[in-house]
Order: C-alpha cells, then sequence, then structure tokens
C-alpha cells in the first residue's frame, strides 16, 4: 500500500512539474472544454427553439394517427396538449400508470387527465366501453386529482360508455373530435363543453 502511495504521489508530482513547464496546455484544454459546453448549449437551445416551433405547427391527420403505435399515439396527445399551450405535458402511459397516459397543465391552471385508446382499424376497431372508464372514473380526480379527465380514442365509443362519462362529467374524445382538434388549431379546451373554471384568472378576466 505504501508503495502505491509512493508511486501516485511522484506521478502527481511529476505531472505538476510538466505543467509548470509548459504553462500553456491547461490554456488549451479549458478553452477546449468551453468551447465544447458552448457548442452544447447552443445545440440545446436550437433544438428546444426547433421543439417549440414543431410544437405550435403541429398538425396529424387522421392516417397518420390510425399508423401509430399506441405508445406513440400517447406521444402525440401529449405533443398536441404542448402545441395548445400546456407547457407541463408529460407521458405516464405504462404499467402502473392508474389509468393515465398523459397529465398536462393548461394555460389556465387546470390539471388534465388523459387516457388513450388507440384503434389500429380506427372505427371499424372495437368500440372503447364502460369498463375503461370505470378505471379512469376512479382514478382521475381520487388518485391523480385532476380537473378534468378525458378519454380520447381514434375509435368510437360504446353508447353506454357516452352515458356514463356523461353522468360522471368525464369527456370523451372521439375519431370525429380527434380529427378536428389534431388537424387544425383550437385547443382541446375550446372544443369540449362544460369544463372546470380557470384555477387562476386568464388575461380576459
Amino acid at each position: 500500500m505504501l508503495l502505491v502511495l509512493v508511486v501516485v504521489w511522484s506521478l502527481l508530482v511529476g505531472a505538476l512539474r510538466w505543467l509548470a513547464a509548459h504553462p500553456w496546455v491547461p490554456v488549451v484544454l479549458l478553452s477546449g472544454a468551453a468551447a465544447a459546453f458552448g457548442a452544447w448549449a447552443y445545440r440545446r437551445r436550437e433544438a428546444a427553439r426547433w421543439n417549440r416551433v414543431r410544437e405550435q405547427g403541429l398538425r396529424y391527420a387522421l392516417p397518420q394517427i390510425d399508423a401509430l403505435h399506441h405508445t406513440r399515439f400517447e406521444e402525440a396527445v401529449r405533443d398536441l396538449m404542448r402545441r395548445d399551450g400546456c407547457s407541463h405535458a408529460v407521458r405516464v402511459g405504462g404499467a402502473g400508470d392508474n389509468g393515465a397516459d398523459v397529465k398536462a397543465t393548461d394555460p389556465s391552471g387546470r390539471l388534465w387527465v388523459i387516457q388513450c385508446k388507440h384503434r389500429r382499424a380506427g372505427l371499424a376497431g372495437a368500440a372503447v366501453g364502460t369498463p375503461d372508464l370505470h378505471v379512469l372514473n376512479g382514478t382521475g380526480r381520487p388518485v391523480h386529482h385532476g380537473d378534468v379527465v378525458v378519454l380520447v380514442t381514434n375509435g368510437r365509443f360504446t353508447r353506454k360508455a357516452v352515458a356514463f362519462a356523461q353522468s360522471q362529467q368525464l369527456h370523451l374524445v372521439d375519431r370525429h373530435l380527434l380529427a378536428q382538434w389534431a388537424a387544425g388549431s383550437t385547443p382541446l379546451w375550446e372544443l369540449l363543453g362544460a369544463i372546470p373554471s380557470p384555477r387562476r384568472p386568464t388575461a380576459g378576466s
């Protein structure tokens, strides 16, 4: 152990002496590191800027949506919420998500809890029924504390599901409403009716 310490100390002393004899080396290394960090920071800022541009102009046609994997569908819904001004929109879907695939806070402070049901066959796929809504209803407000609880599908809902959603103040986005939202520029809260009042005052209030 002592021998190792002696060797390490000798190497350290030798390195310090070499640097003292070549003072330009640390300057070059620091300059290179600063340049690399500057380039990384610039790329990060540019990526963030282009992400904002992409989100502001984001559009989806129904054939694009139908072709998505279900996880990409969740990401598309998240990105549409970001496009609409929800800076804190995140995808949380996966094992143990407790019925929420996307959570977002809109500019008025309302927390949106969204479950996504993708149907590759669109309208021809299985209709979303009340069992999925039972899960969402049981977690959307009690667990996730959502102000607006929504189920989005590129397919359709059963009549029982529509009636249940109305009775529980759940919001449904079917294929037709999704097409209007995804291909346009109107925020989802302006397309849905009877959503809760803003948590904080808006610019026009």
